[in-house]
């Protein structure tokens, strides 16, 4: 606990949450496709075991029994998992909040095999030392898709559940969040210098982009297991070839709101 102004403040519970689940329309079972040797969100969840500042990993997948298999997994890696709807995710990632008593949520989602735990790190300490109620990578991109998370309280999360039901919110869970700046204060973290790539893609919605990490577990993983992503911009100075394999994948967009 932390003493401030003679008074004890209880420290925030810090919890990633991981959502993941085996229907997925353009890569059908990709969290449990095999890469380098396990499954693909086993190698998410390695790296994420490293993030410094976390106090639990939970992951939040659905009710459905197609996806028992998936927590299934978080139980063998030894992590937290709530198993809640299919469709409102907002509920599923704050019901597993809830569940393990987290005060801030990391909400990553399960397509990340190459998520950066230094980065994670920098947006957790940005966030505890700001007057904030949001931290992301993605107002202003300057990351590849892939490497960051979304921060935000339970307390807000909340909030936004009590607020909204329109459809795109329930399922982009922080989406009201960042949609309101006038009503919460949002906090974008800008890479400078050579980690400036917003033009890459390291997150797994196609086949051309599992073929990409294909490649970087490939390439860099039996060298060392915790290659960052300074690692991986050397490994593609290296061999440019290997970013034109998804270079004509185009970014998902979110959910448009209904007019």
């Amino acid at each position: 606990m932390d003493r401030q102004g003679g008074k004890v403040q209880k420290k925030r519970k810090i919890g990633i949450t991981i959502e993941a689940r085996m229907s997925a329309t353009r890569l059908p079972g990709k969290v449990l496709k095999p890469l380098h040797g396990k499954p693909m969100l086993a190698r998410m969840i390695e790296r994420l075991k490293r993030v410094k500042s976390a106090d639990i990993i939970v992951l939040a997948t659905t009710d459905q029994p197609q996806d028992q298999p998936v927590a299934d997994l978080a139980m063998d890696m030894g992590i937290g998992h709530y198993q809640g709807s299919s469709q409102d995710v907002l509920d599923r990632v704050l019901k597993a909040a809830k569940k393990y008593d987290i005060d801030l949520i990391v909400e990553t989602c399960g397509d990340c095999p190459v998520i950066d735990p230094g980065t994670i790190d920098r947006q957790i300490q940005a966030f505890l030392g700001s007057d904030v109620d949001y931290v992301g990578c993605h107002l202003t991109k300057t990351l590849p898709f892939g490497l960051d998370a979304k921060l935000f309280t339970t307390k807000t999360l909340e909030e936004v559940a009590n607020t909204t039901n329109d459809p795109p919110d329930r399922e982009n869970v922080s989406l009201y969040i960042y949609e309101h700046p006038q009503q919460y204060k949002l906090l974008n973290i800008e890479a400078k210098g050579r980690y400036r790539r917003p033009d890459l893609r390291l997150v797994v919605d196609y086949p051309e982009d599992f073929n990409l990490i294909e490649n970087i577990y490939k390439e860099l993983y039996d060298q060392n297991p915790c290659f960052d992503y300074g690692d991986i911009l050397d490994l593609f100075e290296r061999r440019p070839d290997l970013v034109e394999i998804n270079r004509n994948v185009v970014n998902i967009k979110v959910a448009g709101r209904k007019n």
